[in-house]
């Protein structure tokens, strides 16, 4: 479901991100640092992913980084909710709220040790490009992207707002 950035649950979210990026590559850039604003429609999203319960899973959000160009930020999913499919329910619908407001193309950012992310991106279409992010380490770091221009399996599927 779509949230602000600064809701409780995305704010629980993308501190539990922010711990595991440092127990990961020993610094990370703090949630803090983002704008809700960004993550406002139209110009991006914030979802959060919950249990029956209300407990929170799993969150990401996009943002608007260049004309027609929407970055994706803070893409996590509890330790406890991994294998389910939710990174890739978000990273769909993510993509999908982005090309209806009229991005064509996505950017994201992810370490390398973050395997399974880097395989669910290569998965949904991501391709390797030189980091957009000043002074990011490439031992560290990698870029991506992936055209929105056209969803033929019909993955980027709407949410409300």
């Amino acid at each position: 479901m779509p949230v602000s950035y600064d809701s409780p649950a995305a704010f629980e979210l993308t501190r539990a991100l922010h711990a595991e990026q440092l127990g990961l590559y020993g610094r990370a850039d703090a949630p803090e640092a983002a704008r809700p604003a960004d993550f406002t429609p139209p110009r991006g999203a914030f979802l959060v992913v919950t249990g029956p319960d209300g407990t929170a899973l799993a969150c990401g959000g996009w943002r608007t980084a260049a004309q027609a160009t929407a970055e994706i930020k803070r893409m996590y999913v509890t330790p406890a909710a991994r294998g389910r499919g939710l990174g890739r329910q978000i990273l769909a619908a993510l993509e999908g709220d982005a090309r209806r407001r009229g991005m064509t193309q996505v950017i994201l950012e992810t370490g390398v040790a973050n395997v399974a992310a880097l395989a669910l991106y290569t998965s949904r279409g991501y391709t390797p490009i030189a980091s957009y992010v000043a002074h990011r380490d490439p031992h560290i770091n990698r870029a991506l992207r992936k055209s929105l221009a056209a969803d033929p399996a019909g993955k980027g599927r709407p949410f409300r707002e």
